[in-house]
């Protein structure tokens, strides 16, 4: 596996485990459960030990998953991201809600904490600190953001002692400055964290699937030169940026493995240049 800094101390994979739709979507749904965890528990044994989930997957279902999955390994060898809801960002709502997912994941602390979207109804101050408090009593370890714009970044480090590490955002070859929560990815938001050591942790970097079958020319003769897929092409590029890593959702073996295929390796310059510039169609 490879590595990319979140801090001067503290380092993660490049490529992690999402969770979304693992146990289901707004709904608890267990009949796969079985297959679920033992997803996570191929990916974690693959070394794809970055775990991303949320309260709000599957009603709190999928970090119950995770939960279950982790069991047997070691608490420090898993990296365990979990997002706060934007309708819990109150002090004491925020707090409850880190307990609640502490308790689903059937762990003493989380690694990363994110807000998982703004809520422009609760203030800031009050977020950021329930944010510190958590951080304060060691129920979290790090502070992050999803879905910020860059002046929404900077206000909440404004009300934070803690430094803010990264910030989750919807990015791939397709949604480069306009996605279905943020926009300004690659104009903005992305050289700014860049600039300021906010890792970005980008979700859905296959566009649900389209970038991981045959279709886009350049995509497709890529795949072909480097003799890899289309989808470890498009999360090679990605991994191949300054502070970016990836997280993508699979609960089947293989997609695993061709996932994980995806590092160890690296696309030419002159060939991250033209994916950069020559937007695929």
């Amino acid at each position: 596996m490879e590595f990319k800094k979140l801090t001067d101390n503290i380092t993660i994979p490049v490529l992690g485990l999402g969770t979304w739709r693992l146990g289901g979507e707004v709904e608890a749904d267990t009949t796969q459960d079985k297959e679920h965890i033992s997803a996570i528990k191929t990916a974690i044994q693959l070394g794809i030990t970055l775990i991303d989930t949320a309260e709000s997957y599957a009603k709190g279902h999928a970090e119950e998953l995770v939960g279950e999955a982790i069991q047997g390994f070691e608490r420090s060898s898993v990296f365990i991201i979990s997002k706060v809801s934007p309708e819990h960002l109150k002090y004491s709502d925020l707090i409850e809600s880190a307990r609640m997912s502490l308790k689903r994941l059937k762990t003493d602390y989380l690694d990363l904490y994110l807000i998982h979207s703004p809520n422009p109804e609760i203030p800031i101050q009050e977020t950021m600190r329930a944010m510190d408090h958590l951080i304060e009593k060691k129920l979290i370890r790090f502070i992050g953001v999803s879905n910020f714009s860059v002046e929404q970044i900077k206000e909440a480090q404004r009300y934070t002692k803690n430094r803010i590490v990264a910030n989750q955002v919807e990015y791939n070859l397709l949604v480069r400055n306009s996605g279905h929560v943020t926009n300004d990815m690659e104009s903005q938001i992305i050289p700014y964290c860049q600039k300021n050591d906010i890792l970005i942790i980008v979700w859905r970097p296959l566009a649900k699937g389209a970038l991981a079958r045959p279709g886009f020319k350049l995509l497709d003769e890529l795949s072909e030169k480097y003799k890899k897929t289309q989808a470890q092409i498009a999360l090679n590029w990605l991994i191949s940026k300054k502070g970016i890593v990836a997280v993508t959702k699979s609960s089947k073996t293989g997609h695993l493995k061709e996932n994980f295929g995806a590092i160890g390796w690296r696309l030419r310059q002159e060939d991250v240049d033209r994916l950069d510039k020559e937007y695929i169609d």
